[in-house]
């Protein structure tokens, strides 16, 4: 027997397979809740791969790796990059071989902190003597990284990467600012799909359909991509995730208060050939964005800001005009919502410098334009706080959402108005998300500005006006820098005072399918005697506030002594505002009160109707691939028959798909139980909704958090 050394130039390294170490890999790099089998890494941290060989290693054999990702792959533009064995490229991905078996090879790759997100292929090139061959290793996906402190979306704290990136259920805050309720919403961002959904996202955006490879190369900047995301969640300008719709009915989509997560919207947009999902509201296009972040590695919260102002014209002021009975005069633009949600997302600001890194103010839904296209964000939340309305992106609109003065005048003619309240604290309350680590609520105003009615807090408002130039009649000028004295003018001048105080008082809590009891108390507050003209006023509102519906006129004449306190009590009944309420359930209900030779009076309250309780119960322990069944109690609020009601359920980790199961008849008042299997397949913390929907009232709403314990 005798062996035959041939020369290393006639033979080329040929590899059985490739080993992309998945377990290993996302475990290492908090990847392991997505739902692939694809390598998901995140960026600025070292990855495994294994070959599998066919033939020898020679002494002589060259590596070199090449790593590419868009349509257009160029080491110019960071989309493609080519690294030797234990050399860092000059595009700052590396690669060095680690111990290994006999017949294989084992490879740490390492990527830089600022690399391009997406879907990227890896390539191997052997030289081999004289002879070079290229193996193509394989594709994976790579993320930004909030556990790499060079990454921009880097957060320190542990227990907030769990909740900002790694949770995949929450709560969104609507209603009041004195009536503040819990929505529970599955975000599902590791949910089969998903990623992909996300990715195809930026592919669909304006930016990429116009140029492609540079759309790509700028992908390593979170400021990039969340400005994308944030025109693309909405349907406006391209083909978006999420029409928008807050008139009519829904007939030709879903009611955006029916949506509870935003897995069955992303799929039906994807499985739809990206056609628009209808239709949303604020919450539905903030739950969407909130995954689609989360899901690519942005650190994302939803927030909910009460009484936020819509200020069209961005002159820190929102003008209301009434007509002597209270109805709304729809004379401008500017509006208050009950409450508007947004994002936030936490990454630095290297456009804007260190001062302004943090949370960022993103929204989706579409108000305004900005650049010529319905996005909004980022904008630092420093820099809202701190009157800065000239920084990018759009932080005059933020702070005006928070910020605006509100008055509000009574229109007697073109010629003729009284100016009857004037509110500096009313607009941007209890800024609200939900805690890290439970389903709390935590107030978060003090990051968007100091603390109503101190001179800090006007000394920004001021700021921001002359930044803005904005004269003393609420226009805005071309000048942008003027002396002291003309911004200083601008405020809004009180409204002369009534001499009389009022307030709008509930009997008992509104519920849905009962009357409506309530108080209207005045008071005289000096010693002249009083004659007071009231008129009363409920209209059905939509949570934007605008009137939909009148339900119910009154007027009465009351007289006042001196210091002498009235009540009105007044009723709105179920058969008047059943036909008219919208699916929203919101009331608003007016008084002005018109005192004869003198200043009049506006009393308001918003009510909300409420539902009654929905009750799941477990019965029995909740365990990976195990069923357990779920029983739901509800009850029919109407004094009538409902038919036709449809009970839905879902959550990431515990059903694949959304459940809907159909309830025939319930008699008026009566309750209903109903049962059904889930089997969990993810361990954790789980959220299961429950809603119950109806033609004859909006959803009846309930979640419970479940602990899945491992598969035994």
């Amino acid at each position: 027997m005798f062996f035959i050394n041939l020369p290393c130039v006639f033979l080329v390294l040929k590899i059985a397979n490739v080993n992309w170490q998945s377990k290993l890999n996302k475990a290492a790099h908090h990847t392991s809740d997505y739902s692939s089998t694809e390598a998901i890494l995140r960026r600025g941290q070292a990855f495994s791969i294994t070959l599998n060989l066919q033939t020898a290693v020679q002494s002589g054999d060259n590596f070199t790796f090449i790593a590419s990702t868009g349509p257009s792959p160029a080491e110019s533009q960071q989309t493609k990059a080519i690294f030797n064995l234990s050399e860092e490229g000059a595009s700052g991905w590396s690669a060095t071989q680690e111990p290994s078996e006999p017949g294989c090879m084992n490879f740490m790759i390492f990527s830089p902190a600022d690399a391009v997100i997406g879907r990227y292929k890896l390539k191997l090139q052997i030289v081999s003597g004289n002879k070079v061959s290229s193996t193509f290793l394989g594709q994976f996906v790579l993320l930004f990284n909030p556990w790499c402190p060079n990454d921009d979306v880097y957060m320190a704290n542990e227990e907030e990467r769990q909740e900002y990136v790694l949770n995949d259920s929450g709560i969104i805050f609507q209603g009041l600012e004195k009536y503040i309720q819990q929505e529970a919403w599955n975000y599902g961002q590791f949910e089969e799909d998903i990623l992909d959904i996300s990715l195809a996202i930026l592919d669909r955006s304006l930016n990429h359909q116009e140029d492609p490879a540079v759309d790509v190369s700028k992908r390593n900047n979170p400021i990039y991509v969340s400005r994308v995301i944030s025109a693309m969640v909405n349907s406006n300008d391209e083909k978006g995730v999420v029409e928008g719709k807050w008139n009519g009915k829904y007939r030709s989509g879903t009611n955006p208060l029916q949506w509870s997560g935003s897995v069955t919207i992303l799929r039906k947009w994807y499985r739809g050939r990206y056609k628009p999902v209808r239709y949303g509201q604020c919450w539905v296009f903030a739950g969407v964005m909130c995954t689609v972040l989360r899901c690519l590695g942005i650190p994302t919260r939803v927030i909910t800001n009460f009484n936020s102002a819509h200020d069209k014209n961005i002159n820190l002021s929102i003008d209301k005009y009434i007509d002597v009975s209270g109805k709304t005069l729809h004379l401008t633009e500017d509006s208050v919502w009950n409450f508007h949600v947004w994002n936030e997302s936490w990454f630095i600001r290297r456009d804007l410098g260190s001062f302004y890194d943090g949370w960022q103010v993103l929204d989706a839904t579409p108000q305004e334009r900005s650049k010529g296209i319905y996005q909004c964000g980022p904008a630092s939340t420093r820099a809202i706080k701190e009157g800065d309305v000239n920084l990018d992106y759009d932080s005059s609109f933020v702070f005006a959402a928070v910020n605006a003065d509100c008055v509000t005048w009574i229109h007697y003619s073109k010629k003729r108005k009284e100016r009857i309240y004037s509110d500096t604290r009313k607009i941007g309350k209890f800024i609200s998300t939900k805690a890290v680590g439970t389903n709390s609520r935590v107030d978060i105003t003090a990051n968007y500005k100091y603390p109503e009615g101190t001179s800090k807090e006007r000394q920004v408002y001021k700021k921001a006006l002359k930044l803005l130039g904005v004269r003393r009649t609420g226009k805005r000028t071309k000048i942008r820098r003027r002396s002291s004295v003309a911004w200083r003018q601008n405020m809004t001048q009180p409204a002369q005072k009534p001499g009389i105080s009022g307030k709008l008082i509930l009997d008992a809590t509104p519920v849905i399918g009962q009357d409506i009891l309530l108080t209207l108390a005045l008071k005289n507050l000096i010693s002249d005697f009083k004659t007071i003209k009231v008129k009363l006023r409920a209209s059905a509102i939509l949570y934007t506030r605008k009137p939909k519906a009148e339900i119910l006129q009154l007027s009465r004449s009351i007289k006042l002594g001196s210091e002498e306190v009235k009540e009105i009590s007044f009723k709105i009944s179920y058969s008047q505002y059943k036909n008219s309420l919208m699916d929203d359930r919101k009331i608003l209900v007016t008084a002005v009160c018109k005192i004869k030779q003198g200043a009049s009076l506006l009393v308001e309250k918003d009510i909300v109707l409420q539902d009654p309780f929905l009750t799941i119960k477990v019965l029995g322990p909740t365990v990976v691939r195990k069923a357990v069944t779920v029983q739901v109690t509800f009850t029919n609020p109407l004094s009538e028959v409902v038919t036709d009601c449809v009970l839905r359920a879902e959550g990431s980790g515990l059903l694949k798909e959304q459940l809907r199961i159909n309830v025939a008849r319930m008699a008026p008042m009566e309750s209903s139980t109903v049962q059904f299997e889930i089997i969990p397949y993810k361990s954790g913390t789980r959220q299961l909704q429950v809603d119950l929907f109806s033609i004859h009232f909006s959803g009846i709403k309930g979640f419970v958090m479940l602990d899945v314990a491992p598969a035994q």
